[in-house]
């Protein structure tokens, strides 16, 4: 039984990766039907749109990835619906108090509102965010959050302006709970409680009682903590109700910077490269000296023996993830199915003899090939020995789940253009020249060589001066090309980059924005017209504006098994030939 344990986590574990995904992805079907906003998506239990994350404030909101269910995603997804459709967001913002508690009180109050003026017409949207509310506030109870002051003074306010506005009783045993707190609100919001309920309907009478109240709420917290000024949250275990609202908004990942080029829209879109005369794809490994590789490696296995990453468990659940089912015959003698010609015999002879069908027969097989491109542009250069510890890692435990993998790199051969800008220069500085630099391209393990193989090599992605410039749309370009020469079924591009496209050459001489959109257009083109799924891994940084597939993470806290749970989830996600 010991010896099970390991597998049946994992399969668990993958389990709850798939609920959690299959949640997210009906759930955003259902937001945008409602709000007609077609790029509105669920990663990671967040939510985003055309700018990015839209931060959702309200507590009982706040999703748990792989411990939520699709009945709570619902509940939030037509929640945030109502708010985008019945709350006018620039008046919300022009009456938003400054100070934290005030403001947090004060978004929740507007959340409930919203929720309150759910069209009879839509009764299971309704149903959903009551269900929501119901599921957070048991979870509140069980966390033991309402075991402090200020864990049940707010329970209380939320609760009581909940149940006004939706007319909708509370549980006995809330009620029982509540009622000490309830009794000594009661005075002092009573009126502005009676205000919100009878101008739920307009918004702006809306906030006059909701100020109040909020502004009544966070004296009394004040009163609660001043003399633990840290104590900015109720916390229980993994239950949170953060009172510091910029810390919650500062908690999201920047994302990239875009724009829109005015040269690149000029060409209609056609990229021009000015010369390929210098472009180099090379070995990575002969760049570097065999002493320093061999340093390199034994650098690098200490750091892995330092991590502590279960690589049996992360291959175990690679496998369930990547796994697609094939059929493999027939299974014979079944009490259901297709009816066995060869047994009918047994019908007669054995009247009730059930086992008399056969079903088709499923196999997980492993077809797959995934390829990492990892920016070599400076600012990466940081993270390059994390960046080599997660390949490490990652090629060992998809290697022996059977994947094929290369790792691949994109820099430039030289800062501001080298030689290409001097012909550049030589020519006369023709208008918009498109890419100015000398390319890249560097192979640390190809798709043929096994791990035990390209261990010794991988290990050149940390020689810091590989890291110079990056032109990532033609650096895309050549990694799926290469995927394509691949035998497998599904091939997978995953992108590891910390920010925009940048060469300065090439921005110098036609805009800013000139890679960035040919990176963008490079995406698009490759996803809806090759089988190649192109996922984005950003570290530090929100990489949904080029790769609609993406995940932030952070490198800097080093690697652990929760950060290869992140991966997974995103690799998860979706089965190929899925359009966002």
């Amino acid at each position: 039984m010991t010896a099970r344990a390991p597998a049946n986590m994992a399969d668990n574990a993958q389990q709850r990766v798939r609920v959690q995904h299959k949640s997210e992805a009906l759930s955003a079907v259902a937001l945008r039907a409602l709000t007609g906003c077609t790029q509105l998506h669920f990663e990671g239990g967040h939510l985003y749109g055309p700018q990015g994350r839209i931060p959702v404030h309200a507590p009982h909101l706040q999703l748990q990835p792989g411990v939520d269910t699709l009945q709570s995603y619902r509940g939030v997804a037509d929640a945030v619906a109502l708010r985008l459709q019945l709350s006018d967001a620039g008046l919300h913002a022009d009456l938003m108090p400054q100070e934290p508690v005030e403001r947090m009180v004060f978004e929740w109050l507007e959340q409930l509102r919203v929720e309150s003026l759910a069209p009879e017409t839509l009764p299971g949207l309704r149903r959903n965010v009551i269900r929501r509310y119901q599921i957070w506030s048991e979870a509140f109870l069980d966390s033991g959050a309402t075991e402090t002051s200020l864990g049940i003074l707010l329970f209380a306010l939320s609760q009581i302006t909940w149940s006004r506005l939706m007319a909708h009783e509370l549980p006995g045993h809330v009620q029982d709970l509540l009622e000490p707190t309830r009794a000594g609100l009661a005075p002092a919001i009573g009126t502005a409680l009676a205000g919100l309920r009878r101008y739920r309907n307009d918004q702006r009478r809306y906030a006059d009682y909701a100020l109040q109240i909020a502004h009544e709420m966070a004296q009394r917290v004040q009163s609660e903590y001043e003399d633990s000024p840290q104590t900015k949250a109720v916390r229980r275990g993994s239950f949170t109700l953060s009172l510091d609202f910029d810390q919650d908004e500062g908690e999201a990942y920047a994302a990239a910077h875009e724009g829109d080029s005015a040269v690149f829209a000029q060409a209609k879109g056609r990229y021009r490269i000015f010369t390929q005369r210098y472009d180099k794809e090379l070995d990575a490994a002969a760049l570097v000296r065999a002493p320093l590789l061999r340093e390199y490696r034994e650098t690098l296995d200490k750091h892995v023996a330092g991590q502590g990453v279960n690589v049996a468990r992360l291959t175990r659940a690679l496998r369930v993830v990547l796994a697609r089912s094939q059929r493999d015959g027939w299974l014979f003698g079944q009490e259901e199915g297709v009816i066995d010609g060869r047994r009918l015999a047994q019908l007669i002879s054995s009247p009730a003899e059930r086992r008399l069908f056969r079903q088709d027969q499923y196999i997980p097989v492993i077809d797959c090939a995934i390829s990492f491109l990892i920016d070599c542009s400076g600012s990466m250069r940081q993270y390059s020995t994390s960046l080599t510890l997660m390949m490490d890692i990652l090629m060992r435990a998809l290697g022996q789940a059977g994947v094929a993998t290369e790792v691949l790199g994109f820099t430039t051969m030289s800062w501001n253009g080298g030689r290409a800008r001097k012909d550049w220069f030589a020519a006369g500085k023709p208008d918009a020249p498109g890419r100015l630099n000398e390319t890249c391209h560097l192979v640390f393990k190809d798709v043929d060589t096994s791990w035990r193989r390209g261990r010794a090599q991988i290990v050149a992605m940390m020689k810091p001066d590989l890291y110079r410039e990056g032109v990532d749309g033609e650096a895309v370009q050549w990694a799926s090309r290469r995927l394509m020469a691949t035998d497998r079924r599904r091939r997978i591009l995953m992108v590891v980059s910390d920010g925009s496209p940048m060469d300065s050459a090439t921005n110098l001489a036609n805009d800013e924005f000139y890679l960035d959109n040919h990176l963008k257009s490079v995406v698009r083109q490759i996803t809806q017209t090759q089988p190649v799924e192109i996922l984005g891994l950003g570290v530090g940084l929100d990489l949904s504006p080029y790769y609609p597939r993406s995940l932030p993470m952070d490198l800097t806290q080093g690697l652990d098994n929760a950060v290869f749970d992140e991966l997974l989830m995103l690799l998860a996600g979706r089965e190929p030939g899925f359009r966002q």
